[in-house]
């Protein structure tokens, strides 16, 4: 879903108050306690995370699931390891009602993309 907000704090405002806002305020708090130099902006109608206009993670709620958005999943995860059991595309992943965020090991996942983003290696799509 697209919000009209200008900043992190009318994006969070616009979310309905249900499992949706749960889980990505529970991976908004992992990206901001496991990076906590990555600046948080609105970009893209989503919660953006980087530096300036140099983005590695965005976040948004959808109607059945919520997206961490993260370039090209297989180069940071290449055997999928770190992603097993989770809903990915190329470059989504994808937590629903029954996923619960605390199970899984996205928060490695996090820690070494921004690593590999920081040594300015190739994340992106």
């Amino acid at each position: 879903m697209q919000y009209d907000a200008k900043t992190p704090a009318q994006y969070l405002d616009l979310l309905d108050d249900d499992w949706r806002k749960g889980t990505l305020l529970e991976l908004r708090s992992l990206l901001m306690e496991l990076e906590p130099e990555l600046e948080e902006s609105v970009h893209y109608r989503m919660l953006g995370y980087g530096r300036g206009e140099d983005f590695v993670f965005h976040l948004n709620a959808q109607k059945g699931y919520v997206s961490l958005y993260c370039g090209n999943a297989s180069k940071i995860d290449p055997d999928g390891v770190l992603l097993a059991g989770l809903n990915v595309g190329k470059g989504c992943i994808r937590f629903s009602k029954s996923r619960r965020v605390a199970d899984t090991c996205i928060g490695e996942f996090i820690r070494r993309a921004v690593r590999r983003w920081k040594a300015g290696e190739d994340v992106g799509c």
